[in-house]
């Protein structure tokens, strides 16, 4: 139990929608904990950063929300530390992280949105080749892609798609030329993403199923598109920091969330793909069409820094 001056740290790379949700229920049944929760949002990139910076005197508890490429940088870096037995246990092999120091929480589909009240299902681009078309020139937003897990995850599977059989780079990069072409600006972070399409600015973007539906359905204009030949599935995970200042607390917490009622109302109520079982499968997902490319992320994790770091200097905003 935590004493009265003991607070639980967390980053997060989560929507706050879900974010706030998960610490309200968590504070509720652990009454010790209210009000004693600290979360500071941020892109998963910048956590990688920030606790690499901080591994001296680690100042947060838990990372939560992040790609197997981010989480695994950080145990090449050693900063983080495996969490309780039971809550590790309770996520299949699969989905955990190498020596079981960071845990799956939630499968991820990448996809395309659009805003319906701009283009009609017929005008809208119905797979990924679609974005590079000339009539969408200019009718793109793309998320700021240095301090976003989602979309270096995305640019990756494009270049690992088109580079088949032999691995070579260079029809991905050209791919990404085009789409770099098409595109009016990149944004700040996901919540400026979300009110420029809204807003009208431009109809398209590519990001991740979930918090498209949860921001549809907290009003915004957003439109998600499964691509017919194939959406790439990411992990979204969670991992405690090593040396964080309350290692128990962390663990409790972890074991509250990675709880399968916890799960369960997650994918009931905030559109989340869980990578545990689950007892029932949610209407919403049953009637998604979900076919996954087939990726092969370990190969993509060798190259990511040299296709990104490519991209960055010969490709954004040179369209």
């Amino acid at each position: 139990m935590a004493s009265s001056g003991d607070n639980l740290t967390i980053y997060a790379a989560r929507p706050e929608a879900i974010t706030d949700g998960v610490i309200a229920a968590f504070e509720e049944s652990h009454p010790h904990w209210r009000g004693k929760v600290r979360i500071l949002t941020m892109g998963a990139q910048e956590v990688v950063a920030r606790i690499g910076a901080e591994k001296a005197r680690p100042q947060a508890d838990i990372w939560w929300g992040g790609t197997p490429q981010q989480f695994e940088q950080a145990v090449a870096e050693e900063l983080l530390t495996r969490t309780a037995g039971d809550v590790v246990e309770g996520i299949p092999a699969e989905f955990r992280g190498e020596d079981d120091l960071w845990l799956g929480e939630m499968r991820v589909v990448q996809m395309i949105f659009y805003n319906p009240e701009m283009l009609t299902p017929d005008q809208a681009p119905r797979d990924w080749d679609d974005l590079i078309r000339p009539e969408h020139r200019n009718n793109i937003l793309i998320r700021d892609v240095a301090s976003s897990g989602t979309m270096r995850g995305i640019l990756c599977a494009m270049i690992w798609r088109l580079g088949q059989p032999d691995g070579d780079p260079g029809p991905g990069y050209e791919w990404l030329r085009q789409l770099d072409a098409n595109t009016k600006a990149y944004t700040a972070n996901p919540t400026d993403l979300y009110l420029r399409v809204n807003r009208q600015e431009a109809a398209i973007s590519v990001w991740n199923l979930q918090d498209t539906l949860v921001q549809r359905d907290l009003g915004m204009s957003m439109e998600p598109v499964i691509p017919a030949s194939g959406a790439p599935m990411l992990l979204d995970g969670v991992g405690k920091i090593r040396g964080g200042p309350n290692s128990e607390g962390a663990d409790e917490f972890l074991r509250f969330l990675m709880s399968p009622d916890v799960q369960q109302g997650l994918a009931d109520n905030s559109f989340q793909y869980p990578t545990i079982p689950l007892e029932r499968t949610p209407q919403w997902l049953d009637d998604l069409d979900v076919t996954e490319m087939p990726v092969d992320w370990t190969e993509i994790n060798r190259h990511q820094d040299e296709w990104f770091a490519y991209w960055a200097e010969n490709i954004q905003g040179r369209g």
